[in-house]
């Protein structure tokens, strides 16, 4: 009975031991920040394509199953050489929201947003620091910059605060790499400025 529970007693010990070094191992990679450039553009790339950033900041072409993204325009956003129409503001004020072909500029209650260029050119977030990034996408704060006005829906910031410092460095990193695509979206438009 007792070499049993000595048994069973180094056996819960020795799990123990083990949850708490796997533990350990991952909160010093996390800190440690030993993270190569590669694996970090990789994670980036993972998360952008699982968060569904080029749903909404890569314009689509239509293809064969219907629209499709673009990739030579890849996370360039709204394109600024694509006019904005007039909306009939009847059928927001019944509850809808519109949305262009491309998938990049949206019309509702709240105004007109568009997608914002993600590449690496300075249109882009080429010039911003990882700082300035992140409180851009955990604090939705425009441009990433204190004073600046809050994303535009569909942007879902919002979801994006709960990232690690991890997951936010690898995005930024992967979106650093990226082609750059010169492109400048409009401002964003006031409800009454949709006539």
């Amino acid at each position: 009975m007792k070499k049993n529970v000595l048994i069973h007693s180094a056996m819960i010990l020795a799990v123990a031991a083990a949850v708490i070094s796997c533990e350990n191992s991952q909160a010093k990679t996390e800190i440690s920040g030993s993270i190569s450039k590669d694996s970090l553009i990789k994670r980036g790339e993972y998360l952008v394509t699982i968060s569904g950033c080029e749903d909404c900041h890569t314009p689509k072409k239509m293809g064969p199953m219907g629209p499709e993204p673009d990739m030579d325009k890849r996370l360039s956003g709204y394109r600024s050489d694509v006019p904005f129409p007039s909306v009939d503001t009847n059928i927001i004020k019944s509850g809808w929201a519109l949305v262009n072909g491309e998938l990049t500029g949206w019309a509702g209650p709240w105004g007109a947003s568009f997608a914002a260029n993600l590449t690496s050119d300075e249109t882009g977030i080429g010039n911003w620091t990882e700082e300035q990034f992140s409180k851009a996408i955990r604090e939705g704060k425009w441009k990433g910059m204190d004073g600046n006005r809050t994303l535009m829906p569909p942007m879902p910031w919002q979801n994006f605060s709960h990232y690690t410092d991890t997951d936010v460095k690898a995005i930024y990193t992967f979106l650093k790499s990226t082609k750059a695509v010169k492109n400048v979206e409009p401002p964003i438009k006031a409800f009454t400025d949709l006539k």
